[in-house]
């Protein structure tokens, strides 16, 4: 059975920019079925926004291939809106927070600061994800 977690979009952009890299590992581990990816729309439609930023520089089919794989994988939530009184270092994070919370899964991301422990969330980055065991960046 597939982990679980909610993907940062910088990780989808790392993964796109640098074969072989953690982010990569998990964008593979989605591509492979070890990793079941938890989204909301809010989620896809940011994926989708920064994924087509020509500023990237991305490939634009390695982009859309992705999130098409994203897609077919994903477990989709509904979320609540954000309350101001939650104080979030980026309140632009709320949905990969509401995401994570709804479906009780971590959320791996480069940017462990903009979500607090104090909410309860289980926050991981990609080397960390890639290192468990199992998982499709661990060689035996």
């Amino acid at each position: 059975m597939p982990r679980r977690a909610v993907v940062d979009t910088n990780v989808l952009v790392s993964a796109l920019l640098k074969r072989g890299s953690f982010p990569d590992v998990v964008a593979q581990g989605v591509r492979n079925g070890q990793l079941q990816p938890v989204v909301c729309e809010e989620i896809v439609r940011e994926y989708v926004d920064v994924l087509r930023r020509p500023r990237l520089g991305l490939s634009q089919r390695d982009a859309m291939d992705l999130l098409e794989v994203f897609g077919a994988q994903a477990q989709w939530v509904r979320i609540t809106p954000y309350l101001a009184a939650l104080k979030l270092p980026d309140p632009g994070d709320w949905p990969f927070v509401a995401t994570a919370l709804a479906a009780e899964c971590p959320v791996i991301t480069g940017n462990t600061r903009h979500f607090p422990a104090r909410l309860g969330l289980e926050v991981m980055t990609a080397r960390q994800w890639a290192e468990l065991p199992g998982s499709f960046g661990v060689r035996g």
